[in-house]
C-alpha cells in the first residue's frame, strides 16, 4: 500500500476503526489464553460500564421497542459499527414475547464489527470480545429501562449472529 493509499485509507472512519478492532481482537485473544474463562467477566463488567455510561443522558423508558431505538442511537452516535436489527420468527404472534421470567425478543447482528473483526484475526466468535458487546446492551438497557437484562447468543455465524434479548421482570428469576 503506498503512502497516500495509506493515508486515505487511514481517514476512513470505517477502515480506522476495523484496524483498531483487529488490534483489540488480538488484545482479547492474548487475554483469553492468559486467564482463561475470567477474560469473559472482565469484558463483561467493562462492557456493562461502557453501556452505562454512554446512554446516561438517554431519556428513560419502559417500552422495549423505544429502548432498542435508544440503544441503537446510542452505538451510532459513539461510532460503534455494530448494527442489528429485531427478528419475529413466523410462528411468533409478536415481536416480543412475554414469559415467566419477562420479556423476549430476537436480534439479528448482520453489519457487527466484532464478529468481522474476529474473523479477520482468525478468532472464534462467542469468546470476550462478543461478552464485552453482551455487557454493553446490559449496561444500557439498565440506565434505559432501570431492567436487568441478558443477551444469549443463538447463532453465530460468517454472514450474521441471532441473540436473544431477555429483559427480567423486577423480582424475577436471575
Amino acid at each position: 500500500m503506498s503512502e497516500a493509499t495509506s493515508a486515505a485509507a487511514l481517514s476512513d472512519p470505517r477502515f480506522a476503526l476495523q484496524e483498531t478492532m483487529v488490534f483489540l481482537g488480538a488484545i482479547a485473544s492474548g487475554m483469553e489464553e492468559a486467564i482463561g474463562e475470567s477474560a469473559n467477566s472482565i469484558s463483561y463488567l467493562a462492557g456493562k460500564n461502557l453501556g452505562k455510561n454512554l446512554s446516561g443522558s438517554i431519556p428513560k423508558t419502559d417500552d422495549l421497542e423505544q429502548a432498542l431505538q435508544a440503544t441503537r442511537d446510542v452505538l451510532v452516535k459513539n461510532g460503534f459499527l455494530w448494527l442489528f436489527e429485531t427478528f419475529k420468527m413466523h410462528d411468533q404472534p409478536t415481536l416480543v414475547q412475554e414469559t415467566a421470567e419477562g420479556q423476549e425478543i430476537s436480534l439479528v447482528f448482520r453489519d457487527c464489527m466484532i464478529r468481522q473483526s474476529l474473523f479477520r484475526f482468525g478468532h472464534c466468535q462467542k469468546g470476550s470480545l462478543c461478552t464485552m458487546m453482551n455487557g454493553f446492551f446490559a449496561g444500557a438497557l439498565q440506565t434505559i429501562m432501570g431492567a436487568d437484562s441478558a443477551l444469549e447468543i443463538i447463532h453465530a455465524g460468517e454472514n450474521a449472529c441471532m441473540k436473544k434479548l431477555t429483559i427480567r421482570r423486577a423480582g424475577g428469576a436471575a
